[in-house]
């Protein structure tokens, strides 16, 4: 017997709310492709988190939903608009003055806008100074293709549990691995809701996916193992073998006939998804 259930009705959205999705997703996709001039040797990730804070609040007059969320005993909010994660850094790195871009980082930038109270929630790898190791190259192309394999699979009537099937199929084949303890996640009025989106796992399991829900896919990929361990700061994770981590990500809707990614970028090709 197949270990799946129904979405609760809240996951379904209105016309109206995907349609205020469609905006947060489009300012979201902005704020990444915005940022690409910045990103070069010398440049702090603070300055990078301080454009990004500036270009959401004055230009797309929107919320950076990152800022002041997450408190929890023992760990403050966060503190700044985006993360950005160097090298090592699986997610949630924290924007730094003291940590300065070099030619050949690999960096992911991820952001969240509120817009109207909806959230679009997308990343990026970026490669400092355009050219890096090859071995740092093929793990950023892995883990967009991974990301991209995972969302050729939703539409109406599969499961949760088909997403992480194939991403850790096509990610353990190149020989690389999937962290475990991080996943997608429903989203809406709500930054982080359910289903809980796993990046590895079996099909015909979970949730089944229905017209009308949103969620985010967001494999996180490392070179050694997929074990991670979290910094004093209680939000910086880092791969526990200290090799290279690489992530991509996007907000998706469940349509009638497959997929729509609501968080696409110019520099995308997303035929594969009519798109």
């Amino acid at each position: 017997m197949n270990s799946t259930y129904e979405a609760p009705r809240r996951l379904i959205k209105t016309p109206d709310e995907i349609e205020k999705m469609r905006v947060a997703g489009r300012l979201a996709a902005e704020v990444l492709d915005m940022i690409k001039p910045h990103i070069k040797a010398g440049v702090s990730t603070l300055e990078l988190d301080q454009i990004c804070h500036d270009y959401i609040v004055n230009v797309q007059n929107a919320i950076p939903a990152c800022l002041g969320y997450g408190a929890a005993p023992g760990r403050a909010a966060f503190q700044h608009s985006i993360c950005t994660s160097v090298n090592h850094v699986v997610c949630h790195g924290i924007p730094s003055e003291n940590k300065k871009l070099k030619n050949g980082d690999i960096l992911n930038i991820d952001v969240t806008v509120i817009k109207d109270g909806y959230h679009g929630d997308t990343n990026m790898m970026y490669v400092v100074g355009g050219e890096t190791s090859i071995l740092a190259n093929r793990l950023c192309k892995v883990a967009q293709e991974a990301l991209y394999r995972g969302i050729a699979t939703v539409k109406p009537g599969a499961y949760v549990g088909d997403i992480g099937a194939v991403i850790q199929k096509y990610v353990e084949s190149e020989r690389f691995s999937v962290v475990r303890e991080y996943c997608g996640h429903g989203i809406g009025l709500t930054f982080h809701d359910e289903p809980q989106i796993l990046h590895y796992g079996q099909k015909d399991t979970g949730m089944r996916l229905e017209t009308g829900m949103t969620f985010t896919i967001e494999p996180m990929v490392n070179v050694g193992v997929w074990q991670t361990k979290t910094l004093g700061d209680k939000w910086t994770v880092v791969t526990k073998d200290h090799k290279l981590s690489a992530q991509y990500e996007h907000t998706l809707l469940v349509t009638d006939t497959g997929v729509e990614i609501l968080t696409p970028r110019p520099e995308e090709d997303l035929s594969r998804f009519g798109q």
